[in-house]
């Protein structure tokens, strides 16, 4: 029977405040994480705007905005301060969006970009390094993804004390690689894209509702958009939706076919207009040209490796010992070739093998079939011990707050197993599967394994969580 005062009108303003509650603690961790972050972004020095992968996105931001063609950028022929571009689909068109949009907001910051572009054969010497505006959307965007790292992990273990512990663990691990951030390079859109689909994903494993399988296929398909690397997590996360609908069988809710169906689907409608954009203006089916080919071809050299680089990639990527036992900045030491600016650095190599390659043969997507049997022939076994220390290196997101967060989920990950919580592994699983790509066919940089601080976080936090609960309640028995 309904409850009388249910029909008071009192009762809705006295427990408006319960029911916003949740809007309320995200908006809270959300200003603290913006603050935090855009203290750590912006204080750090200006660059100009052609260091770095930097002039990718500019060019193509400019020619947006002067020619209305999504170009291929740098990549290009023809000189686009002159003439009209051809159409290019090298890059995806996610963050040149975020740029583009940033020149319209800050004619200041549009100014900039432009003298870097017209002037970049020169290295922009002349041009002012002002990127404030896009410092600002870096950590907006990175508050988003910590507080829906925060809202995960609370509906993983339905804990308050958890969103506030987790959010703050995140905040730090960002914090302590605000200089990527730093920079006009794709690194925070990727996260914060990243964070909000696998918050979707969490709701649909605990609430098992097709709704958010369908929001997680959205989010997924503008992640690819940003990232195209991360189209393999496709069938990665019908793999999981699968072992979900095992693992989580006492819990009602839609069958594993009916999901997947929603979550392919929607991936699909997400990315195909930009596919079909491809065919019809670059005569070529996909999401990226030649960006595959040229990142494959260039970690190839780190096969390369000898025993001794081996061995030392360990201690020399571990946060705070590498630091201290080698010189990673100036590259003078036995480990000189994983500092990406010496002149033999693998980076180096590889990115010669590639031009030369361009130089000969003008594209590369035609040769990388037989570049990649070529090399898996001889050198597999290379290939996939190289792959070891490289997912070593790159698994080390947070950099010192690692240290912490990394071991705290290791525990984690045991004590789920033991309490038979999967939704953590279950969570957790597409970032390790894009550590272990990145470590196949990129390098060694954590830059590509950010997404790694939301599991480690959330994972770091429960155990906290744990403990502190578990010292509360042994304070309360010692106060009876």
């Amino acid at each position: 029977m309904e409850k009388p005062y249910r029909t008071d009108p009192t009762y809705a303003w006295v427990h408006l405040p319960i029911a916003l509650f949740p809007a309320i603690r995200a908006t809270l961790l959300g200003l603290f994480s913006f603050a935090v972050l855009v203290a750590a972004i912006t204080a750090k020095p200006a660059r100009t705007l052609s260091d770095f992968d930097q002039s990718f996105y500019l060019t193509i931001a400019y020619d947006l905005n002067h020619h209305g063609v999504f170009s291929n950028g740098v990549f290009d022929a023809v000189d686009s301060t002159r003439e009209v571009p051809p159409p290019g689909m090298f890059f995806v068109p996610g963050y040149p969006l975020v740029v583009l949009a940033a020149m319209k907001l800050d004619a200041r910051f549009a100014k900039a970009a432009e003298c870097t572009v017209i002037n970049q054969e020169k290295e922009a010497t002349g041009c002012e390094p002002y990127e404030i505006p896009i410092r600002i959307i870096h950590a907006a965007l990175l508050a988003l993804g910590v507080v829906a790292i925060a809202l995960a992990g609370s509906i993983i273990f339905a804990s308050a004390r958890l969103f506030w512990i987790a959010g703050t663990l995140a905040t730090a691990g960002l914090a302590a690689e605000a200089d990527i951030f730093s920079f006009v390079m794709t690194e925070s859109l990727t996260f914060s894209l990243y964070s909000v689909t696998m918050l979707g994903a969490a709701l649909a494993w605990k609430r098992g509702n097709t709704m958010w399988w369908g929001l997680t296929g959205l989010l997924l398909g503008l992640l690819c958009l940003t990232r195209p690397s991360f189209v393999v997590l496709v069938p990665g996360v019908l793999l999981l939706i699968a072992a979900g609908s095992r693992l989580l069988a006492a819990k009602t809710g839609p069958s594993a076919w009916k999901s997947a169906a929603v979550f392919v689907t929607v991936v699909a409608l997400t990315i195909g207009p930009w596919i079909l954009r491809n065919h019809f203006s670059v005569g070529k089916w996909g999401l990226t040209e030649e960006y595959g080919s040229a990142v494959l071809i260039e970690r190839f050299a780190y096969n390369d490796m000898n025993p001794m680089e081996f061995i030392t990639a360990f201690p020399y990527c571990t946060p705070g010992l590498g630091d201290l036992l080698f010189d990673q900045v100036y590259g003078r030491d036995s480990m000189h070739r994983f500092v990406y600016h010496t002149r033999n650095s693998f980076f180096h190599v590889g990115r010669g093998r590639r031009d030369m390659l361009v130089s000969e043969h003008g594209r590369l997507d035609p040769l990388i079939r037989d570049i990649v049997r070529d090399e898996m022939r001889t050198n597999w076994w290379r290939h996939l011990l190289a792959s070891i220390p490289l997912a070593w290196c790159g698994m080390w997101a947070g950099w010192i707050v690692a240290l912490a967060l990394l071991p705290l989920f290791a525990c984690a990950s045991v004590r789920a197993i033991q309490k038979r919580e999967p939704v953590l592994l279950l969570y957790a699983t597409p970032a390790i599967m894009m550590l272990g790509l990145h470590a196949a066919v990129a390098n060694h940089y954590t830059r590509y394994n950010l997404i790694l601080i939301g599991p480690a976080a959330i994972g770091a936090a429960w155990m906290i969580s744990a403990w502190l609960q578990h010292a509360r309640l042994r304070w309360l028995a010692s106060e009876k």
